[in-house]
């Protein structure tokens, strides 16, 4: 589906939602139904002519547009080449992980002690490895889906093993919104599999609340970040107790 037609099918939804006709936007901004319908089967929409329908419908034009920008097919990863590329360069990976938080650039300038020339220059690479698309005044829209994720054992997540994880375990996790869990059980595989299943839904659900929680004010948010591991395993020093499998005697 291409981005005209993807776009007005998110308008078209948004004037149903908001119950306004063809007939009723017609009367509102002095056309006929019939060049009303042609010009939306025909896809022909200057963006005048967009911001002006949005406002006789009662429908926020910034919604149509993120909507449309919601729907559009997104990577749930990045490759291999765009994980390495986001580690070769200082600072790259805080950029795109700020772009994944939909951070502006003046919250950018504001948190972290880099100039606006520095970001804008991340910006633009993170524009020339394709995770992001840029846009004029240096906004951007994300080429990535809300399900994105680091690839499993790649650059990025090695990076975080190594460098992050005693960080991340090191403070007490009782915050407000805050817990952590160590939960050992004995399993079936079946039985672990749909652990992960529903494991996979959190995540989904983090991403739904994540993208809600956009329409906020910037002091109303805060970064939490959600580490997830499900595996086989036993401490080692454990497993330094466990006793040698009996061997057999044979004659």
């Amino acid at each position: 589906m291409s981005s005209p037609e993807l776009l007005l099918q998110v308008l078209r939804t948004q004037m149903r939602a908001a119950g306004v006709t063809y007939k009723m936007l017609a009367e509102r901004i002095s056309m006929s139904e019939s060049s009303v319908k042609r010009m939306f089967g025909q896809q022909d929409m200057s963006l005048s002519r967009l911001a002006q329908i949005c406002k006789a419908a009662g429908v926020a034009m910034e919604d149509v547009l993120r909507g449309a920008a919601d729907a559009t097919p997104q990577a749930d990863a990045l490759t291999l080449t765009q994980e390495k590329s986001l580690l070769a360069q200082p600072h790259l990976l805080l950029m795109a992980i700020c772009c994944l938080g939909h951070w502006t650039l003046e919250q950018v300038l504001e948190t972290y002690n880099l100039t606006e020339p520095e970001c804008i220059l991340l910006l633009a690479e993170l524009d020339r490895l394709g995770v992001i698309e840029l846009k004029p005044l240096n906004r951007y829209r994300l080429r990535v889906s809300n399900a994105f994720r680091w690839l499993p054992d790649g650059p990025v997540q090695q990076f975080f093993r190594e460098h992050a994880v005693h960080d991340y375990f090191s403070g007490s996790f009782d915050g407000a919104g805050e817990t952590l869990l160590c939960l050992p059980a004995r399993l079936s595989l079946p039985s672990a599999e749909e652990l992960v299943g529903r494991i996979q839904q959190l995540a989904g659900e983090l991403a739904r609340l994540h993208q809600g929680d956009r329409k906020l004010a910037p002091q109303d948010r805060d970064g939490f970040t959600l580490l997830v591991g499900f595996r086989s395993w036993e401490f080692a020093a454990f497993t330094a107790l466990r006793r040698a499998p009996a061997t057999s005697l044979t004659k």
